[in-house]
């Protein structure tokens, strides 16, 4: 072998080993280090470059931020026997690696273990509590409230939890749990809360009906109120031609009398005059080219024909 080839193969080697020896930590990493698979020392947790043995030591890489646990949504009972589906999720760190190490070995041993402890202490508190513990959080103001249905009056049912107190009590019960596994639980809540299909379609339909007899009031209510608006518009339609009638009626007197009273001063002007005018109406209204009269010469309808005043 030349002598540049040995030179080569020596920096390879050494390139190797100082690989091997070394590794880096991140700021959001914490390693632990083992020897034929069983931890070597403390965990190392400060960022940089640090040394191993080569070979035979390997590094072994653990989170430091937030990691999330997401639950499968169950079919759980509460204790009023309503079958209900709860979809939870949770937030949890490992604060102690090596413990966490000896214990659980990787994340998907632990997301395992979580699926365990979260969901048994989850079974439990909903079947420990009411429905309405699970689904609300405070009491309502009944002054805030307008009760039409079963289900709006059970909004004012007081509750002695409610919601926000049974996660924090599931969450300090499986904290308990989780404190031996090198894993801290942050935060716990209800995704999901839903009625199981079959109770679905009978609440629906009590909602459906509660909605349908609400609206048959309101329709009732509507066709009374046009109903009572008809009979006004007739009251005050005959009122008003009443009224109408009466000032029409007193106008048409009014002008029949001034009829008569200018009929009587012309009567009285000129008797022969007014006389004459009347008979010369009278043609006008009676009289038509297609009018045959036959009368006599002594008729008083032709006295103003046979003579000139």
């Amino acid at each position: 072998m030349s002598r540049t080839a040995l030179s080569f193969v020596i920096v390879f080697g050494a390139l190797v080993v100082v690989g091997q020896a070394t590794y880096t930590v991140s700021e959001t990493e914490q390693i632990i280090l083992t020897q034929f698979g069983e931890p070597v020392g403390e965990p190392v947790v400060a960022p940089g470059l640090h040394f191993k043995a080569p070979f035979i030591q390997r590094t072994n890489v653990f989170e430091k931020r937030f990691l999330e646990w997401d639950g499968n949504p169950n079919q759980v009972p509460t204790r009023d026997k309503r079958f209900i589906w709860v979809d939870t999720y949770a937030r949890w760190r490992i604060v102690d690696p090596l413990l966490f190490f000896q214990r659980l070995r990787d994340e998907r041993g632990a997301q395992s273990r979580l699926d365990d402890i979260l969901d048994g202490e989850t079974r439990n508190a909903v079947a420990r509590h009411d429905l309405i513990e699970l689904v609300r959080s405070s009491n309502r103001n009944p002054e805030d409230v307008l009760i039409e249905s079963e289900e709006e009056e059970a909004i004012l049912e007081q509750i002695e939890r409610g919601r926000l107190e049974v996660t924090r009590a599931i969450l300090e019960t499986a904290a308990g749990r989780t404190a031996d596994l090198g894993i801290e639980l942050l935060d716990f809540r209800f995704k999901r809360i839903n009625y199981v299909e079959e109770v679905q379609q009978d609440v629906f339909a009590r909602m459906i009906a509660e909605r349908q007899r609400i609206a048959e009031e309101f329709r009732s209510e509507g066709q009374g109120e046009s109903a009572r608006i008809h009979g006004e518009r007739e009251r005050e339609l005959a009122q008003i031609q009443s009224e109408a009638y009466r000032q029409a009626e007193e106008l048409r007197g009014e002008a029949d009398a001034n009829a008569t009273r200018i009929y009587a001063d012309a009567y009285n002007r000129d008797e022969d005059f007014y006389a004459f005018t009347k008979s010369l109406e009278t043609y006008e209204a009676t009289m038509d080219p297609n009018t045959l009269f036959i009368l006599g010469t002594d008729s008083e309808l032709l006295r103003f024909l046979e003579r000139t005043r």
